[in-house]
């Protein structure tokens, strides 16, 4: 589904970010104010995260709303040509 795959891209995102920063996930909860296991839910796809919260991970990573959710950097193994949407089935 495609709402998995963003979710997992948002969460491999989010990760790459992080480790970038040399952040730890509760270094991280410190800076957003997210529980460290919420972080490692969104990390993991494993939460749909309200708009609210992705601007709290952008402004976190001092980053534009547009570039938190550039997901070329990430190692993802998925493609989203690999999922459709309800309607294409």
């Amino acid at each position: 589904m495609v709402n998995q795959f963003i979710l997992h891209e948002f969460g491999e995102r989010i990760r790459f970010l992080r480790t970038q920063k040399k952040l730890s996930q509760e270094e991280l909860s410190f800076i957003t104010g997210f529980h460290r296991t919420y972080i490692g839910m969104v990390e993991r796809g494993e939460r749909n995260i309200s708009l609210t919260n992705i601007l709290v991970f952008a402004k976190a990573f001092e980053l534009h709303v547009d570039e938190l959710l550039d997901f070329k950097g990430t190692d993802s193994k998925l493609s989203f040509n690999d999922y459709q949407f309800k309607k294409d089935n």
